[in-house]
């Protein structure tokens, strides 16, 4: 196990009920801006619990993000909270909500271009202060620092990371979930699985625990993802569902361990070219990554095949196939395909993708940087 320091300021309030305690977290009198998405808080009765638990403080509203929020949609909201002087910006909604609003909080306070933020070449100072009340589970960014923001105009999404933006509070409601459509919750479980795979399946570092706690949240997804897809009213598995994603992504499993995120690496050019769902995108790489890479992954994933999946018998290479194919079964039994012929994307998505990576210099992707041009095509091609 590698050295490693780990703290987490994100204080998490996690159960029915818990929004009217939003008053007990900000303080009277401040000016806060409540940001959300779509307007599905509107339906689903979490925005009236949120205004009801914030009287008190000076209110300003911002709508509209996006899945994939997109820095232009942002921008319009950094402008509010520089003219109105917004002590704290509340996240109501998803974790594309979330995500926006940890960049309207860095870029709020940033002299100079924001995009910046985005290409590494800002230095982050300050920030406003954020909490999030989540609906949706998936992200992990309610208990993180991390964000990812799309720039549609330019076909690119990228991602940052600060300690300045972790959220102050969380709080998570499993109930506020029951109104989700499948395809959301299917998404959430997948990119909640997903997190855990880019922090697991590298190879062997000496860390039994973070081993077994990575396999504890594969298991718990694999096992209640398709429950609360049958009964969406079902509180126990959306609890699981909800806590599950949130450890799958607030660093306690990556602590010590090398990881590799060029799953989600290629996922987020497939999303920026092609506007695919995040989590869709997660499905369609990860089987092929994987049979491209079972070589140099081979020790963890045949750890993978005998403690998540229960294959003890067979050669390693019939382990990994098994198990990679269990893997495929799991998507598709979210909804999710696992090609990206399925999303009307042939062979020429690998060029593409290639491309893109290689304009910003990112073509060095995996936990050992050899995922390299040749190697990102040859994914996509037999993704196809």
């Amino acid at each position: 196990m590698d050295n490693f320091t780990y703290r987490n300021p994100t204080k998490l309030i996690f159960g029915k009920g818990r929004i009217a305690e939003l008053s007990q977290e900000i303080a009277p009198g401040s000016k806060v801006l409540v940001a959300y998405g779509g307007g599905s808080i509107r339906q689903n009765g979490v925005y009236d619990q949120v205004l009801s638990a914030l009287q008190g403080v000076e209110l300003f509203e911002f709508g509209g993000i996006e899945a994939n929020p997109d820095f232009d949609t942002l921008m319009k909201a950094v402008e509010i909270v520089r003219q109105q002087g917004v002590q704290f910006i509340l996240s109501v909604g998803g974790g594309s909500v979330l995500d926006g609003v940890k960049f309207i909080a860095a870029a709020a306070h940033l002299e100079g271009d924001p995009w910046t933020i985005l290409t590494g070449k800002a230095e982050i100072k300050s920030a406003i202060p954020i909490g999030s009340v989540l609906t949706l589970p998936g992200t992990g960014s309610e208990m993180n620092c991390f964000s990812v923001i799309s720039r549609r105009s330019t076909n690119e999404k990228l991602a940052f990371g600060n300690p300045l933006v972790y959220p102050v509070f969380s709080i998570l409601d499993p109930e506020t979930t029951y109104s989700l459509p499948k395809r959301q919750i299917g998404n959430g479980v997948a990119d909640a699985f997903v997190h855990v795979i880019e922090q697991y399946l590298t190879y062997p570092s000496d860390a039994p625990l973070q081993d077994r706690m990575a396999e504890s949240v594969l298991l718990t997804l694999i096992e209640e993802g398709p429950k609360t897809l049958a009964n969406p009213d079902d509180y126990t598995s959306r609890a699981n569902i909800m806590w599950a994603a949130t450890m799958a992504l607030n660093g306690i499993i990556s602590v010590g361990v090398p990881q590799d995120w060029a799953t989600h690496g290629i996922g987020h050019e497939l999303t920026a070219l092609y506007g695919l769902d995040h989590a869709r995108t997660l499905a369609v790489v990860l089987p092929s990554l994987l049979r491209q890479r079972k070589d140099v992954k081979q020790a963890k994933l045949v750890q993978f095949a005998e403690r998540v999946w229960d294959f003890k018998t067979g050669s390693a290479d019939e382990k990994i196939e098994a198990a990679i194919q269990k893997t495929e079964g799991f998507f598709l039994s979210l909804g999710i395909p696992v090609k990206l012929s399925a999303h009307q994307i042939g062979e020429e998505a690998a060029k593409r993708v290639v491309q893109n990576l290689s304009r910003r210099g990112e073509i060095a992707l995996g936990e050992d940087g050899k995922i390299t041009g040749p190697v990102v095509e040859k994914i996509l091609i037999e993704a196809v």
